[in-house]
């Protein structure tokens, strides 16, 4: 095990803060504190949005993606909203289920997209998926 497959932050040059999390049980919560570390240094004193959306976009590549969950925070260049990416190696891509209000599951991206300023999904050219979200602030 690398320190990467530990849970270890990296900065890169570009103000990005990545983290690779075990596709385990505790994945979402390290989430959780991850980006709410991060939003404290950028001053953002709200990170309840961000842990929200951080917290299902996580769960959703441990439970339909496949290996380890590589989660991003940045803020974009363009308009200085906080960014999340979440990488996972699995092949199928997320799907918002059609209102269910019977369902016991399923409600993870209604409540992205109802959360988020923008968020969206796209296959990575080697495998996998990334499932990104613009937190408004």
């Amino acid at each position: 095990m690398n320190q990467f497959t530990k849970g270890v932050a990296a900065m890169c040059d570009e103000g990005v803060s990545t983290l690779v999390l075990e596709p385990d049980e505790h994945a979402p919560a390290r989430a959780r504190r991850f980006v709410a570390e991060r939003f404290a240094g950028w001053g953002i004193a709200d990170d309840y949005t961000g842990r929200l959306i951080v917290s299902e976009l996580v769960t959703n590549a441990l439970l339909h993606g496949e290996g380890p969950i590589v989660l991003r925070v940045f803020r974009d260049e363009r308009d200085r909203l906080p960014t999340i990416e979440v990488r996972d190696g699995g092949d199928g891509q997320p799907v918002v289920q059609p209102e269910n209000c019977a369902a016991v599951s399923g409600r993870g991206l209604q409540m992205v997209a109802g959360l988020a300023h923008d968020w969206g999904t796209r296959p990575l050219v080697e495998g996998g998926k990334l499932a990104w979200a613009k937190c408004g602030i």
